[in-house]
């Protein structure tokens, strides 16, 4: 169905967290500022601190950049003078403005947008904000085969390349690893992994170890165990611009290659159900590409 949104609706703020890549941040702006509910939506740019002199001239051009940002209803910058990381960047930007909003899109400096993904966002953030169990909507997809998906459907796992949540749901977050794994069993942690075809699991552990700081598997781990689920586009409506070895953990890939979904969704499902035809669709995606992914997965995870 399709959800019709007021044009005096609170449109949802958008969160941009940029740090010290000047060509993709523009790139991102220009992309993010098209789209169609731009002009109507409040955006708040993060921007990190360097981490010493090795940064610092790009984290500058960076905040230079982000001065001349236009084409928004509103524009604030809010700038951490130390370096605080991409995780704790986003944790707690999030969660700033959730303290004052029900809900938020949260974009990197480093993903292509849809002229319709904010219209999707708000759309979807409308329709489900009453029901508890979602609590994440994903705009980035998979390049999958199965062509006869709907537009949208729902699916256990984070996308974390453009996202939206609610204050509601964003409240179960745990950020304690300990915690998050205290809650898990071997049915739990199948069901986690997409039935052992997915490295989330591994991804939990290594944060454990220290070898990577990644925000979004806690933020999966938090909401899986909370029972919830996540929306979904069939057809990205993102595309990322970081693999080609400029992110600071990141290596050249184009296994997440994607073209962007031109259109806008017309179609959000009514019953709150995993979408099984999704769900062998993107588990054929994993065991085929299962190498490069793994090690995808794992240096996208330092960075998250």
């Amino acid at each position: 169905m399709n959800v019709s949104i007021s044009s005096t609706m609170n449109f949802a703020p958008i969160a941009l967290f940029v740090y010290n890549r000047p060509w993709h941040t523009e790139q991102t702006l220009k992309s993010l500022a098209a789209n169609k509910l731009a002009t109507e939506s409040d955006l708040y740019i993060f921007t990190d601190g360097a981490k010493g002199t090795i940064d610092t001239s790009a984290v500058n051009k960076v905040s230079q950049l982000i001065l001349k940002t236009e084409g928004f209803k509103s524009v604030t910058i809010i700038k951490s003078e130390k370096n605080k990381g991409l995780a704790n960047s986003i944790i707690d930007g999030v969660t700033l403005l959730l303290e004052k909003n029900e809900y938020v899109i949260v974009f990197e400096d480093d993903l292509l947008s849809s002229t319709y993904t904010l219209q999707y966002f708000n759309e979807a953030l409308l329709k489900y904000g009453t029901d508890e169990k979602v609590m994440h909507i994903g705009a980035y997809m998979y390049n999958l085969k199965d062509n006869k998906l709907a537009e949208t459907f729902f699916y256990r796992a984070v996308t974390s390349w453009g996202w939206a949540t609610w204050k509601r749901a964003w409240k179960h977050f745990e950020p304690d690893i300990n915690k998050l794994i205290s809650q898990f069993d071997d049915v739990k942690i199948r069901n986690f992994t997409v039935d052992a075809t997915a490295s989330y699991w591994k991804q939990i552990n290594h944060f454990k170890k220290g070898k990577n700081d990644s925000w979004a598997v806690r933020w999966y781990a938090s909401y899986f165990l909370q029972g919830g689920i996540a929306l979904n586009p069939s057809k990205s409506l993102i595309e990322n611009i970081g693999q080609d070895g400029s992110g600071i953990h990141s290596g050249v890939s184009d296994i997440f290659k994607v073209n962007i979904h031109p259109l806008p969704i017309t179609f959000f499902p009514n019953k709150i159900i995993e979408n099984e035809a999704a769900v062998e669709s993107i588990k054929y995606f994993f065991k085929h590409h299962k190498g490069n992914l793994l090690q995808r997965a794992i240096r996208l995870a330092k960075q998250q």
